[in-house]
């Protein structure tokens, strides 16, 4: 085993339809390479045999030009990390299989990544004197297929309080944004409109789901009819209404996430509070978390744009904080596409 403070970590990214690639040294990262695949553009989402494809092509360019960003030869890595899970199956094969092969041919141990564990510690990798959460601290992880509130104790100590019942946040954003007639990938879209828009505009119904859990099937099925039946009237609605409409959108949105997360520290009496995942690039729920520092009382962190949608770093501190924990994986492994925290 390499010296504790001198631990060179490769790891590997590939749950969905962005392939990447990034190198640590111990906990601060040196290379984080991302090659983000188009082609889905062109069918309003991702295609998964489209995308394991994507992977296949991707992941040797991307492993080497991190690397070579890093400045480091192959020969100093302690450990390949790779995303086990969740995902879609096929493009989570190409990365497990090619961190199993290169582990064989380096010879360094193999090291599993659960992907919405990682979005969490992604607030670990250390940047400067950025502060990081105090443990036990609640996580609101938000993408487009979790929405969850999470319990963090410790690194490896997660506990899921409240979680979606039907559809993801970020799917709310997307087939928002597709029933607006908005290009995919729709949710930032939505966001840089809701920007010049007015967010009391239209309102949109709450759902009433008990305890900690969300629900979006309900509000997207509300827009979808309120967009028939305006359009029906003014065929140009849309278009002369678009900013309100998507402002209008993403505050019911942020309403019901800023609802849940409250009764969720109230409830525990936590007030260290992060988000983390895709959606929490969002301009308007980055906004509302800043406030919330002022209006309850927390402490809030929010990750760089960086790490918020799918990449390796976060990947990597992970496998960092596994390595000096000695939880290593064998040629064993299998990808799983359904993977809890």
């Amino acid at each position: 085993m390499s010296d504790k403070q001198n631990i060179y970590i490769l790891a590997i990214e590939s749950s969905c339809d962005d392939t990447s690639a990034a190198v640590l040294y111990n906990d601060n990262m040196l290379s984080n390479v991302v090659a983000t695949q188009k082609i889905h553009e062109a069918y309003g989402g991702v295609v998964p045999e489209l995308a394991s494809r994507a992977h296949q092509q991707n992941i040797v360019p991307v492993v080497h030009q991190a690397l070579a960003k890093a400045n480091i030869d192959k020969k100093l890595v302690s450990a390949i990390a790779f995303t086990r899970g969740p995902g879609l199956l096929g493009s989570l094969l190409v990365g497990t299989s090619f961190a199993k092969s290169l582990s064989l041919g380096l010879n360094v141990p193999l090291i599993e990544v659960n992907h919405m564990q990682a979005h969490i510690l992604a607030h670990f990798i250390k940047e400067g004197d950025k502060k990081v959460p105090p443990f036990p601290f609640l996580a609101l992880t938000i993408s487009g297929g979790h929405t969850q509130i999470v319990l963090v104790n410790n690194y490896f100590d997660m506990e899921i309080l409240g979680e979606t019942l039907d559809d993801a946040v970020g799917e709310a954003f997307d087939k928002s944004a597709k029933i607006l007639g908005l290009p995919y990938p729709g949710g930032p879209l939505v966001d840089k409109h809701a920007a010049k828009g007015d967010p009391l505009a239209f309102p949109f119904p709450k759902p009433k789901v008990k305890g900690l859990n969300f629900s979006f099937s309900g509000l997207k099925t509300s827009i979808l009819y309120f967009i028939q039946r305006e359009t029906s009237k003014n065929p140009n609605f849309v278009e002369e209404n678009l900013n309100d409409i998507c402002a209008s959108i993403q505050h019911t949105i942020i309403g019901i996430l800023m609802d849940k997360l409250k009764k969720a520290a109230a409830q525990t009496g936590i007030k260290e509070i992060a988000i983390a995942g895709g959606v929490s690039a969002n301009s308007g729920i980055r906004k509302a978390l800043q406030e919330s520092e002022i209006k309850y009382g927390w402490n809030t962190y929010i990750p760089k744009f960086e790490y918020c949608t799918d990449n390796a770093a976060m990947i990597g501190i992970v496998g960092y904080l596994k390595y000096l924990d000695g939880k290593f994986s064998d040629q064993r492994i299998a990808a799983k596409a359904r993977y809890v925290i």
